[in-house]
């Protein structure tokens, strides 16, 4: 069953995966003395004052060379994949999952992706909560500097995302690199009522993902990363559906959560609830979260379209409300987790998700489910989101 599409006010700001009358209900709310509230916009803006202070961000300042010659194409190369100590020049590079490779951080534009959309969105936040324009300022220059500057602007595609030495310049699988681009067109969205970003700034990055997301769905890299059955395929629809959102595409961002969502809710759950391409990882809770957060923000991104994925069942069964049941246990401590898991448990990643979601279960009983640490529980607070 479908739910009704959400409906803004003219007035009212538009953001994708954080709710509008949520962001506005909690500023409200700060206005009228709350206690909790207050000190989460304190912790916000701690976080964005630090924001402040951050060198901008730019694929071109990294001092490798992509294979086109072009600094301004991202580049990153596959965190699990290593020398082969078997061969003098260690290639082609072996595969050990979940165990990072140092040589990952040589190359920072995955690294800056991510600060970028982290602290555009605290900045937008701090913003929109405060009225002070060194924080819209900050985020728009950042934005400016990423998207726009023809010195430092990256161009809209990932061709060699998460390369191989020896084995392949980029990957299908390097478009997870920039999943969080969610959070950041939410802050974009945030920013469009300041004087900081300028209509014309605000379209100029607005044509920018619709290229990006022109190069997602057309080319071979893009369509083969569409092709995956595991949190990969559920992070391409997070970022397809919300750059359709972003570009003026609401229809097309229907299309994709009700031909491909659909299908991968099918195709990655069984019928328990338990998402076996995750657990069959050697750091496997760390996944199921992943692939569980992936699909939740599918369904706040959902509301928009009047698509609900919150409480769809696939014909077989599946659902991601039971994905969920069957994680809760673990995090609540009754169930010891027995799959491979070669780093330690963080459980406090569940409690964002449970805390977030807790209004659309009210059947379910989260008790006994750790808290997250404060800078995160405050966003929580201030926006309901966990992104």
């Amino acid at each position: 069953m479908a739910s009704e599409a959400t409906t803004y006010s003219a007035d009212q700001v538009r953001t994708f995966l954080v709710k509008p009358e949520f962001l506005e209900d909690s500023k409200c709310k700060i206005k009228k003395g709350d206690k909790q509230l207050q000190k989460a916009l304190r912790d916000l803006v701690a976080q964005a004052d630090k924001a402040l202070q951050s060198e901008p961000y730019s694929v071109t300042y990294k001092s490798k060379v992509p294979p086109s010659g072009d600094k301004h194409d991202y580049m990153s190369v596959g965190p699990y994949w290593w020398p082969d100590s078997t061969k003098a020049d260690g290639l082609p590079y072996i595969r050990k999952d979940g165990q990072v490779n140092p040589e990952r951080f040589s190359i920072k534009d995955a690294d800056y992706h991510g600060s970028l959309c982290r602290d555009v969105y605290r900045l937008s936040l701090a913003w929109y909560f405060t009225g002070e324009t060194k924080y819209s300022d900050q985020a728009a220059k950042l934005l400016r500097i990423w998207f726009l500057d023809k010195k430092t602007r990256m161009n809209p595609n990932l061709n060699f995302g998460q390369a191989i030495p020896g084995r392949t310049d980029g990957r299908g699988i390097g478009i997870i690199d920039t999943r969080a681009l969610a959070v950041l067109i939410d802050g974009v969205q945030l920013l469009k009522d300041s004087k900081s970003l300028s209509a014309a700034d605000y379209h100029e990055i607005q044509d920018w993902y619709r290229a990006f997301l022109n190069w997602m769905r057309t080319s071979p890299i893009g369509l083969d990363e569409a092709d995956e059955h595991n949190n990969h395929g559920t992070w391409y629809d997070v970022q397809t559906v919300s750059m359709a959102l972003f570009t003026g595409q609401p229809d097309l961002a229907k299309e994709i959560l009700e031909q491909q969502t659909k299908k991968r809710i099918s195709s990655q759950l069984d019928t328990s609830g338990a998402q076996p391409h995750e657990l069959a990882r050697t750091v496997s809770w760390n996944y199921s979260m992943m692939n569980l957060q992936g699909f939740f923000q599918l369904a706040a991104l959902g509301d928009n379209v009047g698509i609900d994925l919150w409480n769809y069942v696939t014909p077989d069964g599946k659902s991601i409300k039971s994905a969920f049941k069957w994680m809760l246990p673990f995090a609540q401590k009754k169930k010891e987790w027995t799959h491979q898991q070669i780093k330690p448990i963080k459980y406090d990643g569940f409690f964002r998700i449970a805390k977030s979601i807790s209004k659309k279960y009210p059947d379910m009983d989260l008790s006994g489910v750790k808290e997250g640490n404060d800078q995160e529980n405050s966003l929580l607070l201030l926006t309901n989101a966990n992104l």
